[in-house]
């Protein structure tokens, strides 16, 4: 059955009456909220100033608390079926992960009423404690079936591998996966084994099957590409609901990445895939509609932007001011001025040079130069925000680089330092963060190309002049602690690093005072990455 056909057969059944036997299921999702628990900026930073004055602000806990139940409560009024879950992605992300690592967002999210939630990368940040603490404090299942968490004394039995919903007297199951990469991308402990996305969803999909649920939906955090991999892939999914890319999927705005759903072909059926962003923007609102055999005949919804014509709960608000109390002089205080705005935004430092990677990868590289340092490369997905135009917050900094890496240095073979560029450049066609950001240094990289053949033309800077990498030559290197130790894939640092020092100044401190440093900061692209 196309997608065509489903839109058609549900149009006809909309103009004749919908089957006393059909059964509709509303589920409200977010993801990547990545404790944005103030309002946000069109940056996806902090709100605040002349953006809070003239109403500009998006998403935020209170407007979330609002608009989601407000959409609850009125279709429990309508008699539907209705469950409220979350792709993951809670943590990390502002100052109020950084001084309450989870409290606040789990007494969120329970304030909000959330059903179920899946395990996102970032719950592993502060490692396997972290994810426990959100296990052991919200008040609904976690989900994530390719972990294998038999041997951490700490998880085991703590995070379900599926979970099954009574909703309106219907059995709804869930299943779920997590990124393998998460051991590149995140903290989770050596007793944590990953599982093939599919493979594991396949057979979650079975054990369900099993135990007579016949309405079955993945709630993922893998990203939409795999998202779209796992609905052609897994029989017997009636729905993808995923995370992890923040890709914006939308049923009117033009602007989007992809349509909400985007329906993805599986034999004869199609397979629904939403997402709704990420930050709390918005509120994805999917609508499944089964028949009485179980199976989905139709689909549809939308993402709602949460901007200023949803009213932030007033009670919730007051609670995120009193949270906010202890962190605002430093959330407020202005550090340095830029005269354009600054671009930290994943569509782009994931894919190219972008300035605000130049920005941090010059802020790193000036802090150290003194030492002989060279060359700084930055991960493009430890950029986090945008910064705006005007004076500039050290909570806008720390929007930037909310992860407190700090700036770390070492030695490295010029071989060494071209396999940390392929590595970047190596899954830059799905948004990847190991995309590479450097200073005293340029590459060229075609992604046209296998994975592991994409870089060409590296050049370093000797004295003033620009010069082809030596492979067999030794470099000094910066660049942030995370990397250094070997996330997001860069494991040629971790096991060829020379004389390596972890344990330099927060990166965000080297950033803001780089830009008070420098007067006005102008950003700018200079050619130093060429994409073919």
């Amino acid at each position: 059955m196309t997608a065509r056909f489903l839109i058609s057969a549900a149009a006809l059944a909309l103009s004749a009456g919908a089957a006393s036997a059909d059964y509709t299921l509303h589920v409200l999702h977010i993801n990547d909220f990545h404790s944005r628990i103030e309002a946000i900026n069109r940056f996806d930073s902090t709100c605040a100033g002349k953006d809070v004055e003239e109403n500009k602000c998006f998403g935020g806990a209170a407007r979330l608390f609002t608009k989601i139940n407000e959409l609850r409560d009125s279709l429990k009024a309508a008699g539907e079926n209705v469950i409220v879950v979350d792709s993951g992605d809670q943590y990390q992300g502002s100052l109020f992960y950084t001084t309450y690592k989870g409290d606040a967002e789990i007494e969120m999210m329970n304030r909000i009423g959330f059903d179920l939630m899946a395990v996102g990368n970032h719950e592993f940040d502060d490692g396997n404690e972290g994810l426990a603490k959100l296990v052991n404090g919200v008040k609904f299942p976690v989900i994530s079936g390719n972990l294998d968490l038999s041997q951490s004394a700490m998880l085991k039995d703590k995070v379900g591998r599926t979970a099954v919903l009574d909703v309106g007297g219907q059995k709804v199951g869930f299943v779920s996966a997590l990124a393998t990469d998460t051991v590149d991308t995140s903290s989770p402990g050596p007793d944590v084994i990953f599982q093939d996305e599919i493979e594991s969803l396949r057979a979650q999909v079975a054990e369900l099957e099993g135990q007579g649920v016949s309405k079955i939906i993945a709630l993922t955090h893998v990203g939409f590409t795999r998202d779209q991999e796992i609905a052609a892939s897994v029989p017997g999914l009636d729905a993808v609901i995923g995370g992890h890319s923040h890709t914006f999927l939308s049923a009117s705005d033009p602007k989007r990445q992809g349509a909400y759903p985007t329906w993805v072909e599986q034999g004869n059926s199609s397979v629904p895939v939403v997402t709704a962003y990420a930050y709390g923007k918005y509120v994805g609102h999917l609508v499944l509609t089964f028949g009485d055999d179980g199976a989905l005949k139709f689909a549809e919804g939308d993402a709602i932007l949460l901007d200023a014509s949803v009213a932030p709960n007033a009670d919730i608000e007051a609670r995120v001011k009193e949270l906010a109390g202890p962190i605002e002089e430093l959330k407020t205080r202005i550090v340095a001025e830029a005269t354009a705005d600054i671009d930290g935004g994943r569509e782009t430092c994931r894919q190219q040079e972008c300035t605000m990677g130049n920005l941090v990868a010059e802020a790193m590289l000036d802090r150290v130069k003194d030492q002989g340092v060279t060359i700084a490369i930055q991960n493009g997905g430890g950029l986090r925000a945008s910064i705006q135009a005007g004076q500039v917050s050290m909570g806008s900094v720390l929007a930037v680089l909310p992860f407190q890496n700090t700036l770390a240095t070492f030695q490295a073979k010029g071989s060494t330092l071209i396999k940390a560029l392929e590595n970047g450049a190596g899954q830059v066609e799905d948004g990847a963060g190991r995309f590479a950001q450097v200073a005293g240094m340029t590459y060229t990289f075609d992604p046209a190309l296998p994975a592991g053949s994409r870089v060409s033309d590296v050049m370093v800077r000797e004295g003033d002049a620009w010069v082809p990498i030596d492979p067999e030559a030794t470099y000094s290197v910066a660049t942030n602690d995370y990397m250094r130790r070997g996330g997001d894939g860069y494991r040629m640092f971790a096991a060829e690093a020379m004389n390596a020092y972890d344990f330099g100044p927060d990166l965000a401190d080297v950033v803001a005072e780089y830009m008070a440093k420098t007067g006005p900061y102008t950003p700018a692209l200079d050619g130093r990455i060429t994409r073919k």
